[in-house]
């Protein structure tokens, strides 16, 4: 278990980061309900609630690596249970992106709520299933699912910033000056 002791900055890191930004996503979703014209609640769930999820995918990674397991069997299963359950809930996530109305996601929509979260949690769950084997490769395997989680997370979260920017409180592009 001291391989895991070595990646306690690493985790110590990310893990307050994704706290810290779950905060800042609150004040993004503020900002949406400040609008005159409101987000529906359907468009709320399919954009908004999975970059609050990334971030906890984030910080819940961290804290399962930060946790004292007495072998690397218990942190298998917990990161297993982790990325097995980001891939049901990226199933979730599409469902709801196909059936708000609000708006049309575009590909790069696709890639950042859904393909990119999917890829990184059937990695940490594969990468679980190889922790006690190839431990140095799969340590850097689960370390970069979380930090992949992470900007994504920070990418959704400005992506969505930029389009309440862009777009005024009637749907319409904002005329540049």
């Amino acid at each position: 278990m001291a391989e895991l002791a070595k990646w306690e900055s690493f985790y110590v890191i990310v893990g307050p980061s994704a706290g810290a930004l779950i905060g800042v996503q609150f004040v993004v979703v503020t900002l949406l309900m400040n609008m005159r014209v409101r987000p529906t609640a359907e468009s709320v769930h399919a954009f908004a609630t999975p970059t609050v999820v990334y971030f906890g995918g984030a910080l819940l990674v961290s804290a399962m690596m930060s946790v004292p397991w007495p072998s690397f069997f218990p942190t298998s299963v917990a990161l297993a249970v982790c990325g097995l359950g980001g891939l049901g809930y990226v199933a979730v996530v599409v469902r709801r992106v196909r059936r708000q109305t609000r708006y049309k996601p575009v590909w790069e929509d696709w890639l950042w709520y859904t393909i990119l979260p999917c890829t990184l949690y059937a990695s940490l769950a594969l990468a679980a299933v190889f922790l006690s084997t190839t431990t140095q490769l799969t340590l850097f395997a689960i370390a970069g699912a979380s930090l992949g989680l992470l900007f994504i997370g920070i990418h959704n979260a400005w992506d969505t910033v930029t389009h309440i920017i862009i777009v005024d409180s009637h749907g319409n592009a904002t005329e540049p000056e």
